[in-house]
């Protein structure tokens, strides 16, 4: 009888330390010294079992001490601690993520140049491929069993990506490659586990579409569809799932470090499985890992007097108190948002996201530590030509982020919040008044748009500016698309905002009154 172990962690995004960096004593239940202690606490006391771990992607973007790397490129320093800690836990494999391809492929490469782990991706190919990936799957044998791992990314990324950072790639569909692949494994290995820096697109209970069926996400697909898979894992949805999906087990660890997947198999003497399991284990219940504390001694202070320096001062208030009264009516923190992008891009209609509730907008005196926290993600922005028609749509896409209560309630959709919370969908724009009826059916909730004084018409052209991943149609506004894109722009927001912010030391803050609400009952909000 041999039982084999596998591990994962996944959408770690650079969060090493217990922290958000909401302020330097911030402490929270997460961060990858608290997984590393897991890993290693579950192999030390299995020393008669097969233990693997995989790290599933997402790991060197988006956190403010990836923010800080970059910004001020310090990425040789931290880049070497960054691949020795984790050289130190020791992972069988490393499958990259979307969000690895944000600062490029030399990028990839520089950080993980001297590992001793090998980098799998079998979907995807290029010229440029064979800087960051070693190979499409590896065979690992161990206790008699030879084990079989097959790297996978989501191929939806050249539909995020500027073109320049994933220059000579390809992205195939994972099911299609997995197709190729497992069979092959399968004849030289007793056990497959795919690795798929990916998630599912159906409900894993009644098999129903949870998203539109873009193959950006691909799991359930390739559970059915690819005989010969005995172990799945999971990410880039940020969900924590550990359950058996179609007879074979799967885990998505969640976000940030706050769990290790474990997936358990059991095997009999000819190398069957005869049981199988899958759970995570919360890393908050574990103390940060001692040895690779010391690896990063010091860098956690460094990022935090970086994040710590001023840039400009607020008149008014631009904190962010009450989310849903946010998005409601608009805040001022998002309006100086869209006023940046409005600015750069030179046009007069912007859209913005509140991308989570842990965003506090800017205090009196606004640091580097207020931007990266505020605007979490590296995007690019672009402008798009559109018609009045467009617009309406994708405001009718926002005004069902709502769901109104018969007692008066307002809480956010199950369109939004299932099966994962989706705030990051929803925008609120400046530049045009606009008005959602909550009282009429989705779809029908948009009942005014005033731009520049007089109803917008549906056949009026107008330029629009968003965030590139909102660009592609992304989060269900089709009417967006890559082929309506008129002017982009290659600096990222977090790097924009703080030019801004330099050059206007002195900021008011002005409450914007241009979204109305109907159906408001304020004590109930």
């Amino acid at each position: 009888m041999v039982k084999i172990k596998i591990l994962s962690t996944s959408d770690v995004h650079g969060y090493l330390f217990p922290t958000n960096f909401s302020g330097v004593n911030d402490q929270q239940p997460f961060g990858y010294l608290r997984a590393a202690s897991v890993i290693k606490q579950i192999r030390a006391a299995n020393p008669d079992e097969i233990v693997l771990f995989i790290e599933n992607g997402d790991f060197i973007e988006g956190s403010p001490l990836t923010s800080y790397a970059f910004n001020t490129h310090d990425t040789e320093h931290l880049n070497q601690k960054l691949c020795e800690m984790v050289n130190d836990v020791k992972p069988n494999a490393m499958v990259l993520g979307n969000h690895e391809f944000n600062y490029g492929v030399d990028y990839i490469a520089d950080t993980w140049q001297h590992r001793n782990f090998p980098i799998l991706d079998a979907n995807i190919t290029g010229p440029n491929h064979s800087k960051m990936i070693d190979a499409p799957y590896q065979i690992i044998e161990s206790h008699g069993v030879k084990i079989g791992i097959l790297g996978l990314t989501t191929q939806y990324v050249p539909n995020w990506e500027q073109p320049a950072n994933i220059a000579g790639l390809k992205f195939q569909s994972a099911v299609q490659t997995a197709k190729h692949y497992v069979p092959i494994l399968k004849s030289q290995a007793d056990i497959v586990v795919v690795a798929y820096h990916g998630g599912f697109e159906r409900d894993l209970d009644n098999g129903k579409p949870t998203e539109q069926l873009t193959g950006e996400n691909e799991g359930d697909e390739l559970l059915k569809a690819v005989d010969g898979i005995d172990a799945l894992v999971t990410g880039h949805q940020h969900r924590e799932l550990a359950q058996l999906v179609h007879g074979i087990p799967i885990t998505q660890p969640g976000y940030r470090g706050a769990n290790v997947g474990e997936i358990d198999l059991e095997l009999d003497a000819q190398k069957q499985i005869v049981n199988r399991d899958a759970k995570l284990i919360k890393t908050a219940n574990y103390p940060v890992d001692s040895k690779l504390s010391e690896v990063v001694n010091g860098l956690q202070a460094t990022v935090e007097k970086w994040m710590d320096q001023p840039l400009a001062t607020i008149n008014g208030d631009m904190r962010i108190t009450d989310y849903m009264d946010a998005r409601l009516h608009g805040n001022a923190y998002l309006d100086l948002i869209n006023k940046i992008q409005m600015d750069k891009m030179g046009v007069d209609i912007s859209g913005t996201a509140l991308f989570n509730d842990e965003i506090t907008g800017f205090d009196r005196t606004v640091t580097i530590r207020n931007v990266v926290n505020s605007y979490v993600f590296p995007n690019t922005l672009v402008v798009e030509q559109l018609s009045g028609a467009d617009l309406k749509f994708a405001l009718e896409k926002c005004a069902s982020f709502f769901t109104l209560h018969d007692d008066g309630r307002i809480t956010v959709s199950k369109a939004f919040s299932q099966p994962k919370l989706q705030l990051f969908n929803y925008d609120y724009y400046s530049g045009i008044e606009y008005t959602f009826d909550l009282n009429q059916p989705v779809g029908q909730r948009v009942v005014k748009v005033i731009y520049h004084g007089k109803p917008l018409l549906d056949d009026q052209t107008i330029k629009v500016v968003m965030n590139q991943y909102r660009g592609t149609g992304t989060g269900g506004y089709d009417t967006f698309s890559t082929d309506k894109v008129i002017q982009s722009d290659s600096d990222d927001m977090p790097k924009l905002i703080m030019n801004y912010l330099k050059q206007h030391r002195t900021i008011d803050a002005h409450q914007p009154d241009n979204l109305h609400i109907i159906g408001i009952d304020h004590k109930k909000i």
